[in-house]
């Protein structure tokens, strides 16, 4: 589930082995002024509500070619063709070099933007140019852990360490080219979220996806995002990668929807399609309101270790009939950079590469039209689901006051009859893709993969 989500043989063979930038600053008047800092630009006020986010995660080593922050600001108006609102920035930090694998993850300096991705006006330039189309701008924090050669290690005490007082990698994991960080220790809690709040002053982010988040303590997570919030005049996003049930508590808005990606799974390996619906109700219950579990078909993790979409759901039609189920079921959906364009080799992030924007034109359109859909729709992001699915055909309703629209997609790589429910009998609806009329009778005869997505 985290970054080092890797073979244990892979640690062996590595490890041992535009809107023009203003320069205006703006001085903070709140009583949580940090360190000095000045408040960088002018803080964002449109931060989305959480049920209206739309994430786009980049991997800046294969996001383009330089492999850079400025890779990213030129491809602005692809993200925002997407109906994204919340960019989530993988790690931009140097990366430690003692037992190296190279991985982004393992943070040499809390402080500094690694030379390979650019530097802090960069990072300015990009949130004021995402800004400016009306998207926010989140890091990826790496609180559990940092590299063998951080600075922060000369402060031993900092440090998780065994009984013969050696600093430790983390617990439990084959993650030798870091060091586990103690919250027992509040100089150490401190620091970490003066760093945190360093970002927001320097570089007028907007929140944070928190790698890792199981493996820090609830009363850290409470602790900084509390402070966080005090610094005035903007909302913000915490997003936690984890499993914990108390992460909602802490504070965080968003969490990984891990089930709902297994389901999806599972049901175009076979399994009945009404499991991404049980999923997504057992996913919700007891979930405070507000806040919100995180719908992909892929991220890094997956796209590096495991497969992408094209692998994993059949090829390009399946990716995207899975992609129309994951983001219409419920939850905030989350496009990782290049599953638009079809990209199907495995995408590495301890390492620089690239892939072709342009391989798969139609696709990207689909990809776009469909969010540009979700994005202006308040039905699909939060209407009430209304299931009609049988073992092969997800089909349900989704019902916001007199608003209503139907998703119908089959889930088999073979050609289906689905026999429709009543209250769909003789009648007629609006392709929202296509903007075709669709009449139904009784009975409709699907495609491999195909899907409709449907209005009055």
């Amino acid at each position: 589930m985290s970054f080092h989500k890797i073979p244990f043989l892979v640690i062996i063979l590595f490890g041992l082995f535009s809107c023009q930038k203003s320069d205006e600053s703006i001085q903070v008047t709140d009583d949580n002024q940090d360190a000095g800092y000045t408040q960088y630009g002018t803080p964002f006020t449109n931060t989305p509500l959480n049920s209206d986010i739309i994430l786009y995660e980049v991997n800046l080593r294969a996001f383009s070619a330089s492999g850079n922050l400025q890779g990213v600001i030129q491809k602005l108006d692809h993200i925002e063709s997407l109906g994204t609102n919340v960019i989530w920035l993988m790690p931009i930090h140097p990366v430690g070099q003692i037992n190296s694998v190279n991985s982004p993850y393992s943070v040499k300096d809390y402080k500094t933007i690694g030379t390979e991705y650019g530097n802090l006006e960069d990072l300015r330039q990009l949130t004021e140019e995402a800004h400016s189309r009306g998207i926010s701008v989140i890091m990826d924090w790496v609180a559990n852990h940092t590299s063998w050669d951080n600075e922060w290690i000369s402060n031993k005490s900092w440090y998780t360490q065994d009984n013969n007082g050696n600093i430790i990698s983390p617990a439990g994991t084959n993650w030798q080219d870091v060091a586990d960080l103690d919250f027992t220790n509040n100089d150490m809690r401190d620091a970490m979220i003066d760093a945190m709040k360093y970002w927001i002053y320097e570089a007028n982010i907007d929140g944070f996806r928190c790698d890792f988040a199981d493996g820090v303590p609830f009363n850290f997570w409470s602790e900084a995002i509390t402070s966080i919030n005090t610094i005035s005049n903007k909302d913000y996003i915490f997003f936690a990668e984890g499993n914990r049930a108390d992460h909602f508590n802490a504070g965080f808005d968003l969490n990984f929807g891990w089930d709902s990606y297994a389901a999806i799974k599972e049901v175009f390996n076979g399994q009945l399609a009404s499991r991404v619906f049980t999923a997504n109700t057992n996913e919700y219950n007891n979930t405070p309101s507000n806040k919100h579990w995180v719908r992909f078909t892929t991220n890094h993790d997956e796209s590096a270790w495991d497969a992408t979409p094209i692998t994993l759901f059949n090829g390009q039609e399946g990716a995207l009939a899975a992609s129309v189920v994951t983001v219409l079921t419920g939850g905030v959906p989350l496009i990782y950079g290049g599953q638009e364009v079809g990209v199907s080799q495995n995408i590495p992030f301890f390492s620089n590469s690239t892939f072709n924007w342009n391989a798969n034109p139609e696709l990207l359109n689909s990809y776009q039209d469909l969010f540009q859909f979700y994005s202006q729709s308040n039905v699909a992001k939060r209407g009430q689901n209304i299931v009609y699915s049988n073992d092969d055909i997800v089909c349900f309703k989704k019902v916001l006051g007199n608003e209503e629209i139907v998703i119908i997609v089959n889930m088999r790589n073979a050609i289906k009859n689905f026999n429709l429910p009543n209250e769909l009998e003789n009648t007629n609806w609006i392709n929202v893709l296509s903007q075709n009329t669709v009449s139904f009778s009784s009975q409709l005869t699907l495609e491999p993969y195909k899907f409709y997505i449907l209005k009055q």
